[in-house]
């Protein structure tokens, strides 16, 4: 699930048209079309008649301006895709930083316009940074859960209202069932579908029909079109869904699921550890200038060229872009790889969502795919310390996000979601949950508070009322069904939810089932209902 976000063609059916008829086949870049590529393929690995891998062959590098092939330097090569928070590769090379930590840099643009050498399929990059042909590529983290091309050795960035779902006359992700869903397919906007399907227990497979496009201008086209009751896509392209009829059903800037890191070969890190970390030292002394004087970083980038693959013509172009993209400093990267339980926990989501879509995971543990070294040495250096901040300075993995003043007018709040684990047991007569209980807590709403920042969740506890008459007044019913709402809210905060975040409530049995004896009556008006509420779409 490539960032470039698309499948951008099947190789065997294009070297057929090649061949056949000379087709020419426009080709995609990140989140933007790119029309003036005619991409012919650079053949996938192969197996040769030996039976053993064929070579794998990497289009040229690009390098920086001041690049020598004769200085003795080094060379380190990274993939990326023409995507604001990767352009900090461009600015490594045209600041000099590369070559001031001791190495060149050299760059594989995915789909560089007018060059069909770096129409490279997600199979074939992964594959070269597996090999070693590749030092790193900068990809989406639900992507390495999936693969085992390298592991993860710095956090780029969180999506922050770049990637979502728009939606016509769909009021909350429940409404979502039976309907008809288009998205980029094999990128992470099909990993968003998934997981804001899994969040109100919806199958993919059977409870909505699933309208997969090539590219983000393609959904947006059948969203438009009629031909599809919800789109997932990124910006600029998903605001197109507007023309539609198409309004936010929820964006990044609310649920930050969709992580971009830095893809370390392993025999890169096995081989030459001291390069590695040159390269992460000059990766963090980059943003340190993003953080300290932005406008120059940003005129970098565009000096750089080749400005209509990375569509940054002006640092205001760039600074556009980087406003949804919350990126991780050096400071942020050393507090998350100081414990990455939270990657962890990214990873192993990534994994149940991915297999509820049919796409299995290898074996390998999640604590394998990620490598907290380079980062760790890096945050020792002082001279790599940014003293500003960068444009969008909300990164929140692993940190506390303050909530402070953010009371929820309930009267405003829209419902996004009713989750659907609504029955806990608790033990006899008290508000203490069983260990089960907590385990569905575990899996149907700690995932989701712990990766969304604009979310909230309204806890609405009720409780049975037996009869006989009088034996309980209305406000013990009253305060039971709260104190269990409660329970819910503490064990739910223990988990590192900020207690800012939860509305409270409690709601009596129907007349009906007031003060009654039937055992199956007073089961039915035990639950604590969960909904997930957002102000402001």
């Amino acid at each position: 699930m490539n960032r470039t976000r698309n499948i951008f063609f099947l190789i065997v059916g294009l070297a057929i048209l090649v061949v056949g008829g000379g087709v020419a086949i426009n080709a995609i870049t990140g989140r933007a079309v790119n029309p003036a590529i005619i991409p012919t393929a650079t053949p996938p690995p192969t197996q040769a008649a030996s039976g053993q891998p064929a070579a794998l062959n990497s289009p040229a590098p690009i390098f920086g301006p001041n690049y020598k092939a004769d200085d003795g330097k080094p060379v380190y090569i990274c993939g990326m895709d023409a995507f604001g928070s990767f352009l900090t590769l461009s600015q490594i090379q045209q600041s000099g930083k590369d070559i001031e930590h001791g190495f060149h840099l050299g760059i594989i643009p995915y789909q560089l316009p007018n060059r069909p050498e770096y129409a490279l399929t997600e199979e074939q990059s992964d594959a070269l940074v597996a090999a070693g042909k590749w030092d790193c590529e900068l990809n989406t983290l639900d992507a390495v859960a999936t693969s085992n091309n390298g592991v993860v050795t710095a956090i780029v960035d969180e999506s922050a209202g770049g990637d979502g779902m728009f939606a016509r006359n769909i009021n909350t992700i429940n409404d979502l069932k039976g309907k008809r869903i288009t998205f980029v397919s094999g990128s992470s906007a099909e990993y968003f579908v998934n997981y804001i399907l899994s969040i109100a227990r919806l199958n993919p497979k059977f409870d909505v029909t699933l309208v997969p496009a090539d590219t983000p201008d393609d959904a947006i086209k059948l969203f438009n079109e009629g031909k599809a009751d919800a789109v997932s896509a990124w910006e600029p392209q998903l605001s197109r869904a507007k023309q539609g009829g198409g309004t936010p059903l929820i964006t990044t800037s609310q649920l930050r699921i969709i992580i971009d890191v830095v893809i370390t070969s392993r025999k890169s890190i096995g081989d030459r550890p001291q390069l590695v970390q040159a390269f992460h030292d000059a990766w963090f002394d980059a943003l340190k200038l993003q953080g300290d004087n932005f406008d120059a970083a940003a005129k970098q980038i565009v000096d750089w060229g080749h400005n209509d693959w990375s569509d940054v013509r002006t640092p205001a172009d760039l600074r556009s872009q980087m406003t949804r993209i919350a990126q991780g400093d050096l400071g942020k990267n050393a507090f998350v790889m100081r414990d990455p339980t939270p990657l962890f926990n990214r990873l192993n989501i990534a994994r149940r969502v991915w297999a509820s879509a049919g796409t299995q995971s290898p074996e390998t543990k999640v604590e394998d795919l990620v490598d907290p070294r380079f980062v760790a040495a890096a945050a020792q250096n002082t001279k790599l310390q940014a003293s500003g901040h960068l444009v969008n300075d909300t990164f929140s993995m692993g940190a506390k996000v303050d909530l402070s003043g953010a009371k929820v007018n309930t009267q405003d709040a829209a419902t996004l979601a009713v989750l659907p684990c609504r029955r806990f047991t608790f033990l006899p007569e008290s508000t203490t949950l069983t260990l089960e209980s907590r385990r569905i807590l575990d899996d149907c709403v700690v995932p989701t508070l712990q990766q969304s920042v604009g979310l909230f969740l309204r806890v609405k506890g009720s409780s049975a009322w037996p009869g006989p008459k009088g034996t309980y007044t209305e406000q013990q019913i009253s305060e039971f069904a709260q104190a269990r709402a409660q329970s819910v809210v503490d064990y739910l905060a223990s988990q590192g939810v900020d207690k800012a975040r939860f509305v409270t409530e409690a709601t009596l049995p129907p007349d009906a089932h007031r003060e009654t004896e039937d055992a199956d009556i007073q089961a039915e008006d035990r639950f604590v209902e969960m909904t997930l509420i957002t102000v402001g779409r």
